[in-house]
């Protein structure tokens, strides 16, 4: 089933020359680009995609990786891109992400990751909205 998902190169990304590397993976895998933007996040914008993590000790630090300088915005289209895209990125902490994804080749120690993408379809409606509508 075709559907669309979020994927953010995060500042770490962009300043470390990844954002080509990312986006020949996910075009590789069939997935089409349909939106493309670059552009630097305000906090306030980064505190409410943060949100649910705002009770954290570390939600300072993910707001100022974060908000530091330019990041990619990409909506991504193609068969079950929710899935394949978290495929393709790895898990979550870059140390525990497999050789080969995006996180288990490029990430580096939290809050420092390369690349965000939504986790469901439900949260990337609600992302893609949030940073380009």
């Amino acid at each position: 089933m075709k559907e669309q998902t979020l994927v953010i190169i995060k500042p770490e990304g962009v300043k470390r020359g990844l954002v080509g590397e990312c986006i020949s993976r996910f075009e590789k895998k069939g997935l089409r680009i349909k939106r493309l933007a670059v552009k630097k996040i305000s906090t306030d914008l980064a505190k409410i995609h943060y949100q649910h993590q705002s009770d954290k000790p570390y939600f300072q630090s993910i707001i100022d990786a974060f908000t530091v300088s330019e990041v990619v915005l990409m909506v991504l289209e193609g068969d079950e891109a929710v899935s394949v895209v978290r495929h393709l990125i790895g898990a979550t902490n870059p140390l525990e992400a497999e050789p080969g994804t995006i996180r288990g080749d490029f990430g580096g120690p939290l809050p420092l990751n390369v690349v965000h993408a939504s986790d469901s379809a439900a949260t990337a409606k609600v992302e893609i909205t949030r940073f380009f509508d």
